[in-house]
């Protein structure tokens, strides 16, 4: 990206000078739109208003609308005050510069903007997979962003994205910093929330609940007579849906009178390594535990074969399961436990509700909730 672009990225996170009377062409400022007000934001599913403009930058900081674009393309001589007046007003609004402003008619690209936490997570490859798919037959391609699971990054990360007028957003997850929630909900484009469904949504939301997931995957292993229950999972404090499946767990655990006896926590990103390590050190305390709740596939394969390798009996006398259903199950000596959480449907369907809305129509329903599927595999015993 160009050099004058990224000093503005850099100016709007870092600027907050008050707002003085020092530019001579101040008008009264208007308050910006209450975000926490639904009333504020256009309706779910319906067309969205529209984008924001440089008039409404220019009503909300006070200056003239000139000022304004000299500040945020970073030309002409403006005042330290007054510029950090108005980048303090675009951030509270939402506002993103339009970079192909007068080269379109449509003031739109055919891009979909794909915002997602990793590419190495053997999640993701499934969804993009399905959004390629949902998107096949239109005039539509998907772009792809990666936040690393970090609230600012996807900030930035969005903020880029936007600037180039896509056609709507396809992003993982339901949380986002108030910055990114005021870009998505004033974007004046479709936007869909994946993988999740456990929360509020801005416009549009296809995914499965966490919750609900964690809690019957603990109805399963306590319906298969275990009792005596570990937990090895993400440290990672916004891997968000990793965090409601383990308290769907818990809460599917006190159903039957049962709590977790004890945890195992990581961090960085998943691994068969540690897996392995952190199924050896969970068995090492000595709590004569019987099942272990993996928070991912790939960390419950490194449990599964370490225990092979030792010898332990496998589901008889521990029991063993993941969630994701990824692939790599298929080549393990016994198949994991886990649960489909349906990650090729929820890419395909919100890339049809892009579509549909680019198009101008409204979508049927604007939050989708699709069913995790067990799958016992061969490490949990049968009912």
């Amino acid at each position: 990206m160009a050099s004058g672009l990224d000093k503005l990225v850099n100016a709007l996170y870092a600027a907050r000078t008050p707002i003085t009377h020092e530019d001579r062409l101040t008008k009264p400022p208007l308050a910006p739109p209450n975000l926490a007000d639904p009333h504020a934001l256009a309706p779910t599913g319906q067309p969205p208003h529209r984008p924001l403009t440089l008039r409404d930058v220019s009503e909300a900081s006070g200056v003239s609308e000139m000022t304004v674009s000299r500040v945020l393309r970073n030309r002409g001589d403006v005042s330290d005050r007054t510029r950090a007046r108005v980048l303090d007003a675009a951030k509270r609004l939402g506002y993103v510069p339009n970079k192909i402003a007068g080269a379109l008619a449509s003031q739109r690209v055919n891009l979909v903007a794909v915002i997602i936490p990793s590419l190495s997570n053997m999640v993701f490859p499934d969804v993009m997979t399905g959004i390629s798919d949902g998107l096949e037959g239109s005039d539509l391609q998907p772009v792809v962003g990666v936040t690393h699971y970090d609230p600012a990054r996807e900030e930035a990360v969005l903020y880029e994205m936007l600037s180039w007028r896509p056609s709507g957003v396809i992003l993982a997850g339901l949380e986002h910093t108030d910055a990114a929630h005021a870009m998505l909900g004033n974007s004046g484009i479709p936007i869909v929330e994946i993988m999740d469904v456990d929360g509020p949504h801005i416009d549009c939301a296809v995914g499965i609940s966490h919750l609900r997931a964690g809690r019957e995957m603990a109805r399963a292993i306590v319906a298969a007579g275990y009792r005596r229950i570990g937990f090895l999972g993400s440290m990672m404090p916004n891997d968000h849906r990793a965090r409601k499946r383990l308290q769907g767990f818990e809460a599917g655990l006190q159903e039957a009178g049962l709590q977790l006896q004890d945890r195992e926590f990581y961090s960085g990103g998943s691994a068969l390594r540690k897996g392995r390590e952190m199924t050896r050190d969970i068995l090492a305390r000595g709590h004569d535990l019987d099942f272990l709740y993996f928070s991912n596939d790939l960390i419950g394969a490194g449990g599964l074969l370490w225990c092979l390798e030792q010898g332990i009996d496998v589901p008889g006398k521990l029991g063993l399961a993941g969630f994701n259903g990824v692939d790599l199950l298929e080549g393990l000596p016994r198949r994991l436990a886990t649960m489909d959480a349906g990650r090729l449907e929820i890419g395909r369907l919100a890339a049809q509700m892009i579509v549909q809305r680019a198009a101008g129509a409204p979508v049927a329903e604007t939050r989708v909730e699709l069913c995790p599927m067990l799958m016992p595999g061969d490490t949990i015993r049968a009912i």
